[in-house]
């Protein structure tokens, strides 16, 4: 992966991570669901994203909303995503 800047459209110009919640078995009916209503587990992934380089993998689950920022670790690390720390994080960080 290059760390040359390239010019990126408009809809590149961040990346996206994606968590979708499950639905599914809560309306008692096949192919209903309850509006505004879903369950504690589900999936994160990224899409694909050409100016960043991204290509779309797996959907990583998760369990519980607890597991959500590890989940999310994880496919940055999975895609090799680099993050860095903007000012007011050196609050707490070195």
């Amino acid at each position: 992966m290059s760390n040359q800047a390239v010019k990126a459209g408009s809809k590149e110009r961040m990346i996206e991570v994606k968590v979708r919640f499950f639905t599914n078995n809560m309306a008692g009916k096949r192919g209903y669901i309850v509006p505004k209503h879903g369950w504690t587990n589900g999936s994160i992934q990224m899409d694909r994203n050409d100016s960043h380089q991204i290509e779309p993998g797996s959907p990583k689950m998760f369990n519980s909303l607890m597991e959500i920022p590890a989940v999310i670790e994880k496919v940055l690390i999975d895609h090799e995503i680099k993050l860095h720390r903007v000012r007011k994080a050196s609050k707490y960080l070195e």
